[in-house]
């Protein structure tokens, strides 16, 4: 059995790192820093790195099919041309609210961005506002889920069939039948982290279909077998790893972000806020859903 080997690459320090993302067109990694409003590129071979600074905060973003990005920022989506450093606003999501903004998102199989909200600051009393939105290549957004707190961590199994969702706040992984235009379907809990003292963070599904999804207030990340028990745990070397996605040539690194200094998080290892590669796990990720172009 391979000895698991983590490590960090390069020396970034993001002050919130989220959304990793693959592209294995290029083999290299994007990621963002969500409160900075950077996107930042890696590749792992060469070292060679770049960023680009777009309005903050920006929640995730999804590779597009012709180039470039889709992202999801305060209020509403946005598409980033990497080579001009042009950002051209998609619509809002028409919900101006000042404690709510978009936070995680991923391509869904069909080319379409689906993204989710979070709502900070909340009085006890106070009901969650936003939801889960869908993005598509002419630009219409559709509305899919409601009541979601700190919506965190959607992926799709290896067929497309089921979607998976985070609400952090609630420490619960959602799993819905998803269909090509149909609603989101068969709501039902995954997985119950309640017990693991931490609400799941980002998340990505690998080529056998277990989730792997992280524990953002204890360090670790977890992989979920489909039935949702635990697989795997690993201890990463910061307190609060937020995303996670497979990359390298033959997809079999996980990649992980973390936080040195978010609105509800903080960590003074000096490590903290870095990008980290895991490396060993014997499994391989798959490639990621992008957006269509128009």
């Amino acid at each position: 059995m391979s000895t698991t080997l983590i490590t960090r690459v390069g020396t970034t320090k993001d002050e919130l790192g989220e959304s990793p993302v693959w592209d294995e067109r290029r083999q290299r990694l994007f990621w963002i820093d969500a409160l900075a409003g950077l996107i930042r590129a890696r590749d792992p071979v060469t070292g060679a790195a770049e960023q680009f600074g777009v309005p903050a905060p920006i929640g995730s973003l999804a590779l597009r099919d012709d180039g470039g990005a889709v992202l999801a920022l305060r209020h509403g989506f946005a598409r980033y041309d990497f080579d001009t450093h042009v950002l051209t606003e998609d619509p809002s999501i028409g919900l101006e609210h000042p404690k709510v903004r978009l936070n995680d998102g991923k391509a869904d199989p069909q080319g379409r961005f689906v993204a989710g909200t979070m709502h900070g600051d909340r009085t006890p009393d106070e009901a969650p506002q936003g939801g889960l939105y869908r993005l598509d290549a002419t630009g219409a957004v559709e509305l899919l889920e409601t009541d979601l707190a700190v919506s965190n961590g959607p992926c799709f199994s290896p067929d497309g069939q089921t979607f998976y969702l985070a609400d952090s706040a609630r420490r619960i992984i959602w799993a819905y039948d998803y269909s090509q235009n149909g609603p989101l379907a068969n709501k039902r809990v995954f997985v119950d982290t309640e017990a693991l003292q931490s609400g799941c963070d980002g998340a990505t599904v690998d080529s056998q279909g277990y989730l792997w999804s992280v524990l953002v207030r204890i360090g670790k990340v977890a992989r979920f077998a489909p039935d949702g028990t635990i697989a795997r745990i690993i201890d990463m070397p910061i307190r609060h790893p937020t995303s996670v996605t497979f990359g390298g040539a033959d997809l079999d690194i996980l990649y992980v972000t973390s936080i040195s200094r978010s609105h509800a998080l903080r960590d003074d290892h000096p490590d903290a806020g870095g990008l980290f590669a895991v490396e060993g796990l014997g499994v391989r990720g798959l490639p990621a859903h992008r957006f269509a172009s128009d």
